[in-house]
């Protein structure tokens, strides 16, 4: 049973700042770190197998609870666990800023991702509650959008310039304003939202659910070591899907509040937008990874720079953004995801070109424009035909579901493709065989795209509506 507070008052302008400031931290905060890798290592003396456990401590709390953090968002309250999450980063990133050694960045690190898991599914739970339908909706997802992508794209340009010109630990500390502006405007938001009251929580599923993705991702994120065919890997992962299975079985009988409803998967929009947003979320973390490398590495910019070259793709993916605001009037969000992704697949592809002895101009400049305005306009329709028809009291439920297969896509895309290219280079390395190594990577990450077309149009039906972000689709 869900009941909403009976003195609750609605503030969406509100509302939607405070969501915009929460989506573009987030999504900064898995970019921003990796340009300052190599003075993370040589400041806290991190020997070269520790280092990626930067990455990987933040990407393995983060996918492992998402659904956990979506459920607590369901029945605790939005704007509570909002907060609450908001603290926890906040006093994470100061941690991390403030760090001696490796262990103490990297547990701070993984804080962080405590606090992400609860911060993404409550926030997208608060806007899609505030604005369930209509022209508002329409625009506030395109804001929504915009924000989460230019967090992703101006990580790296942010992370870039803090690490050459000021220092690394001020990759840490940038979260600290934001987390403050963010508190501000949530603890007056004051909006009305559902709270789970009855019913004992499934805290066996809880577990199952939360061991088995945090095991998936460790198993993924450890392929840089173990190859997937090793018995490590092999071992892990078998772990990883009997858990899951063993959560799937509880949620089937379970008698108490299941964490998460099977038959939410039984609506098209919430099955067919995961399916999609797995291979996307694959495609394009692997893609920033292949483009900062073969910037640094092949054509030999530094940090600074190579941020700076991803700013034609952060604004590219703002005007995606405000494009599909527009054009979300007038199509469904099937036809929008359709031809966004398209696009997005040509940029990539013309990525997978890029040579040795190329430049920004002629190797970057124009792929990045192509692939980040098809992105953009993917965002908006995905996120709400993904939570569109979904039961007001399952929000943060669908919203965890959403950031969590965009996050296991990431890794277990990042991973996958990581391999292939690494395949490709071989054991001599050059400017020439990183060149030929990068370039299959993003040519896979095109071929990602172009499946997630495929999945979308084999589930999501037509509709006749003028648009899906205003009307279910069944």
């Amino acid at each position: 049973m869900f009941l909403k507070s009976p003195t609750a008052q609605t503030r969406p302008a509100l509302t939607l700042a405070a969501v915009a400031v929460v989506q573009f931290m987030v999504s900064l905060d898995l970019s921003v770190v990796n340009v300052g890798l190599p003075q993370i290592a040589d400041g806290l003396g991190f020997s070269a197998v520790n280092l990626a456990w930067v990455i990987h401590a933040y990407a393995l709390t983060f996918g492992g609870l998402l659904l956990l953090g979506g459920k607590a968002a369901d029945r605790y309250g939005r704007q509570r666990v909002l907060l609450f999450g908001l603290t926890l980063f906040g006093l994470a990133s100061l941690a991390g800023g403030f760090a001696q050694e490796p262990g103490q960045l990297i547990a701070a690190r993984a804080a962080q991702g405590i606090g992400a898991a609860t911060l993404a599914p409550s926030a997208l739970a608060l806007l899609t509650a505030t604005f369930p339908s209509g022209r508002p909706r329409v625009k506030a997802f395109g804001i929504w959008s915009a924000m989460n992508a230019a967090g992703g794209a101006f990580g790296v340009l942010i992370g870039g310039l803090l690490t050459q010109y000021v220092s690394w630990r001020w990759v840490m500390f940038v979260n600290v304003p934001m987390v403050v502006v963010a508190f501000a405007m949530a603890w007056r938001v004051r909006t009305a939202q559902q709270i789970a009251r009855g019913g004992r929580p499934d805290v066996l599923g809880g577990v199952l659910a939360t061991a088995g993705m945090v095991t998936l991702v460790f198993g993924v994120v450890r392929t840089d070591r173990h190859p997937w065919t090793s018995p490590t890997t092999v071992t892990t992962l078998a772990i990883a899907v009997v858990l899951l299975a063993g959560f799937i079985a509880v949620e089937r009988t379970t008698r108490r509040e299941p964490l998460i409803r099977l038959g939410l998967f039984s609506h098209r929009s919430v099955s067919g937008a995961n399916a999609f947003n797995l291979l996307v979320g694959a495609a394009m973390a692997s893609s920033f990874y292949f483009m900062s490398l073969y910037l640094q590495q092949v054509l030999g910019h530094g940090p600074a720079a190579s941020g700076a070259m991803f700013l034609p793709f952060a604004l590219g993916v703002v005007v995606g953004s405000v494009l599909a605001i527009k054009l979300g009037y007038r199509f469904a969000a099937r036809n929008l995801l359709v031809a966004g992704a398209l696009l997005t697949a040509a940029g990539f592809a013309w990525f997978g070109q890029i040579s040795a002895d190329g430049s920004f101009l002629t190797d970057v400049l124009g792929p990045s424009i192509i692939a980040s305005v098809g992105f953009g306009l993917c965002l908006a329709p995905l996120v709400s035909t993904a939570t569109v028809g979904v039961d007001p009291g399952e929000l943060g439920t669908a919203s965890g579901l959403l950031n969590s297969s965009r996050q296991i896509g990431a890794s277990l895309g990042l991973a996958a493709l990581g391999t292939a290219a690494h395949d490709r280079t071989g054991s001599i390395v050059t400017p020439e065989t990183l060149n030929a190594g990068y370039g299959l990577g993003l040519t896979l990450c095109a071929a990602l795209l172009v499946g997630a077309v495929v999945i979308l149009l084999a589930v999501l039906r037509r509709t006749s509506t003028a648009t899906a972000l205003e009307h279910d689709v069944p």
